[in-house]
């Protein structure tokens, strides 16, 4: 199995680069496993201090699981993902099964933060994008899917996202194999990235 590591800010465009990619490729061959669903559980916190949570930093994340979810996958074995909500800041009871298959698409913003991790990763991808972009994407995106409003969405750039961003994300950028500059636009950066995990594929034929 072809485990690709893509990550990059908050609203850098990581998603619609795993899309386009999974648009190339045949849908029985390709999975995604994105770092969301490997947020911590925190239903020992009070709702209003979950939300406090600052899920930018890589404490937030159960990497150890992440980590042998995917050793499993690569020796053959199917996976139980956990599912997470960002609304009750809580995993869902229910589990995602997950099957293995020829590659798989792990996908979040501190994806090359962790050592561990990185070192399972076959091509390791960063998705560059500009501030502001990746800005005016987050307050769409939080809006619409988290129930915030834009001052919240603003105070919380500013006091947990930018910071850690700066800390964890940014630096984690000399990790990558491929830098996507532009983000989900740069057409050009997401066929080479095609490109090279249609080689790989070639050669385990």
């Amino acid at each position: 199995m072809l485990i690709v590591g893509i990550a990059g800010g908050t609203g850098s465009g990581k998603t619609t680069v795993v899309r386009k990619v999974m648009e190339k490729l045949p849908e029985n061959q390709v999975i995604v496993i994105p770092q969301d669903s490997y947020y911590r559980d925190n239903r020992h916190i009070p709702l209003e201090e979950r939300q406090k949570i600052n899920f930018d930093h890589p404490d937030s994340v159960e990497f150890e699981l992440l980590v042998r979810h995917l050793r499993e996958l690569k020796s053959g074995r199917e996976i139980e993902m956990p599912n997470y909500s960002y609304l009750t800041c809580l995993r869902s009871e229910e589990t995602t099964t997950v099957k293995p298959a020829r590659v798989a698409l792990v996908e979040g913003i501190l994806i090359l933060a962790d050592s561990a991790l990185r070192s399972l990763l076959d091509i390791k991808v960063f998705v560059d994008a500009d501030p502001d972009d990746r800005l005016g994407r987050v307050i769409e995106r939080d809006i619409a899917e988290r129930g915030r409003d834009v001052m919240k969405v603003l105070e919380r750039y500013h006091l947990t996202v930018k910071p850690s961003h700066l800390q964890f994300i940014e630096p984690s950028k000399r990790y990558a194999d491929i830098i996507i500059p532009g983000g989900g636009q740069n057409q050009v950066g997401i066929e080479v990235l095609i490109s090279i995990i249609e080689k790989h594929l070639m050669k385990e034929k």
